[in-house]
């Protein structure tokens, strides 16, 4: 009982010590792969498989940041998300503007290399796929993965209220996308998939309260 109570203590002791700050940031963001367009439909008039042009884009949010014990803190994140990737159907002519409208939820873990002034981290992101359903000419996008899967590491440095910030974000899952179109009969279709969630690079201020 006494060692429960000396845990409960200590445990006590370390939360009510612990440092607790709120900042706001802002990113932007550098899709660093393109994803991949095919027409993967067996009616199409001509089979394809090629690249998408990206955009640059942007992201806001709140982090916080938990000290932990040994140097360590926890900086769980939300952000929206917002780029785009550009593709032309060389068959209907037909550009397709696909929007990348995301709530992300970073949960990261990181080391103190500087005291306050320096720091790196890790850790896994969950995304929501906020984008509706759009549609380009005769062609009707279906969303296969609302959400999505990645990681980010990075670092950031304090200088005092300001926070300057890089990480790079990679991809565990796919956002998988269908855009399909009725060919002649009723029964027969042109589908065209777009295959990624992209690898980005972002770059950024915050301000801590």
């Amino acid at each position: 009982m006494k060692k429960v109570l000396s845990i409960a203590l200590v445990g006590i002791s370390m939360a009510a010590s612990a440092q607790i700050s709120l900042a706001g940031k802002a990113n932007l963001i550098f899709p660093t792969g393109s994803p991949s367009w095919k027409n993967i439909s067996n009616s199409a008039t001509a089979a394809f498989e090629n690249k998408g042009s990206n955009n640059v884009g942007f992201n806001v949010g709140l982090s916080v940041k938990v000290d932990l014990p040994l140097g360590f803190f926890a900086m769980p994140e939300v952000y929206y998300t917002t780029f785009k990737n550009e593709f032309t159907d060389p068959v209907s002519n037909t550009t397709f503007d696909v929007k990348n409208n995301r709530l992300d939820v970073p949960l990261l873990v990181g080391h103190k290399v500087l005291g306050n002034t320096l720091g790196v981290f890790i850790g896994p992101v969950m995304s929501y796929n906020l984008a509706k359903e759009d549609t380009y000419n005769d062609f009707v996008e279906n969303s296969k993965n609302q959400f999505t899967v990645g990681y980010q590491f990075g670092a950031q440095v304090e200088l005092k209220s300001l926070i300057l910030n890089a990480k790079y974000e990679g991809a565990l899952t796919k956002d998988q996308r269908d855009f399909v179109r009725k060919v002649g009969g009723a029964q027969n279709t042109e589908t065209i998939r777009y295959d990624n969630r992209a690898n980005l690079f972002m770059v950024g201020v915050g301000y801590k309260f």
